[in-house]
């Protein structure tokens, strides 16, 4: 009999373990891959947190009350106020602890932010090498508990099944290993901290509404969790804020697949010079605005979340290169090779059969894109154009909206309780992590560090509260 089974190794999993263990439980940690660390093998591990110890030796004023209302301000009120506020509230001290534990933050952190909406303060970290910094302080730790015989930890194990009493309380977990076997354990409480679905395509198309285009998730983010949570009573929310990023460059037609490179559509690193063109040859958005939210937003809204950057042989002459990392003359490379995400014609009708835009939008947006460049009033408002798009050959890079994080999951309350559609709660069953859903804790929006930090608090948190009080 245990006092807490923990089910998934990953960023909840590994605190609770530790702040269980530390604490006296007697902790069994199952996990199905062959390693502990779970998405930090594979995140960027960016953390928020206001009121640390860092931003006070360096000089900065911050608090969780500011921190919230930039979350409420960039999610546009979309999150969940009680997990929000759960998480923000008890970020400092979980910061606070990784790093007397060994974790270094960037020289320069904290930062406003990167990649995403920036913050009002600087109050954004991450580690040299993304989230295995975090996974690196906290992985050998486990593994001392474990070497201690505090913690009896088994790899390879994927939980089947939550086994329940009469009441329909939670009192064990049946998990089965690499051979088949399957063993059911016991234990006073569950803690599911199995990440999300991300690598499933078939469970992700059918929570996000849109296939499953990026194959850089955690393989093993396929939605056990919410399979378990929703067999005993639990049920799965915060489909309203299933998220895209704006863009990835794929050069296949073949999904899930991985991205080739990076194409730098943030004008405040690279001005456009381009257009954005959906499947309508329609722009949807002022390319050079500088909030990466509104096109991300924007792009929500466009058939199949695709849309193609579109611009003639002046402009790929003259333009300071758009993909990171790449010379002018991959460029050209690239485009006479015809992958699937780059084309290029003598008119603008070829290139628009060869991409499947509609011809007729595309020579109306381009015609008026050419109005704002000649006589400064862009019908979108845009003020970086330093160039019409004129003669052939023209050119499209195919970009595709797509996510790697899990906006919907299983619901709990602002303790952390699993419960049932009528606000009952599933005894003895606790869930963290992106088994929650990016969508609770960051919205329908990128809040920067409002994933990592919040499943690293919210395993602290279970993992105090669940070890038994000593006598």
């Amino acid at each position: 009999m245990y006092d807490i089974i923990i089910v998934g190794g990953g960023s909840a999993g590994l605190t609770a373990t530790i702040f269980a263990a530390e604490r006296g439980a007697h902790v069994l940690l199952l996990e199905a891959a062959d390693v502990l660390g779970g998405t930090l093998w594979v995140a960027t591990g960016q953390m928020s947190a206001a009121g640390t110890r860092l931003q006070r030796e360096r000089g900065i004023a911050d608090s969780p009350d500011a921190h919230f209302a930039d979350v409420i301000r960039i999610s546009r009120g979309t999150i969940n106020p009680g997990l929000a506020r759960l998480a923000i509230d008890n970020a400092a001290a979980t910061f606070d602890w990784l790093m007397e534990r060994g974790f270094e933050p960037l020289p320069e952190h904290p930062i406003k932010g990167f990649g995403h909406e920036p913050y009002s303060e600087n109050r954004y970290y991450w580690g040299e090498k993304g989230g295995v910094s975090v996974k690196d302080v906290m992985v050998p730790i486990v593994e001392q508990l474990v070497a201690a015989g505090k913690v009896d930890l088994r790899l390879k194990h994927e939980a089947t099944a939550l086994r329940t009493d009469a009441a329909g309380d939670v009192v064990g977990v049946t998990a089965r290993d690499a051979d088949g076997v399957e063993t059911s354990f016991e234990g006073a409480s569950v803690v599911l901290t199995t990440g999300g679905y991300a690598a499933d395509p078939a469970m992700f198309a059918a929570l996000s509404g849109y296939p499953l285009y990026n194959a850089a998730p955690y393989p093993f983010s396929r939605g056990a969790g919410l399979r378990l949570g929703e067999a005993v009573g639990g049920y799965l929310r915060g489909h309203e804020n299933v998220f895209n990023n704006f863009g990835t460059l794929y050069n296949s037609d073949s999904f899930p697949a991985r991205a080739l490179a990076t194409v730098e559509t943030f004008p405040e690193r690279r001005e456009p010079w381009e257009i954005y063109v959906n499947v309508h040859g329609q722009r949807f958005i002022r390319e050079d605005i500088r909030s990466v939210d509104a096109r991300e937003m924007a792009l929500s809204e466009q058939p199949d979340r695709r849309y193609w950057i579109v611009f003639d042989q002046a402009i790929l002459d003259e333009a300071p290169p758009m993909i990171v990392g790449w010379s002018r003359e991959q460029m050209v490379q690239a485009f006479a090779e015809d992958g699937p995400a780059f084309a290029h014609a003598d008119t603008l009708a070829g290139l628009a059969a060869i991409t499947g835009i509609d011809a007729d939008g595309l020579a109306k947006s381009v015609a008026g894109f050419n109005y704002g460049v000649q006589t400064g009033n862009d019908f979108f408002g845009r003020t970086h154009a330093p160039r019409a798009i004129g003669a052939g050959p023209f050119y499209a890079i195919r970009m595709q909206g797509s996510s790697i994080s899990s906006a919907v999951g299983l619901a709990v309350d602002d303790t952390l309780r699993v419960i049932r559609p009528d606000g009952s709660v599933v005894g003895n069953l606790y869930a963290a992590g992106e088994l929650l859903g990016s969508g609770q804790t960051m919205g329908k929006a990128a809040c920067g560090g409002m994933m990592v930090t919040p499943a690293l608090t919210f395993g602290r948190l279970l993992g105090e509260r669940l070890a038994p009080v000593a006598a």
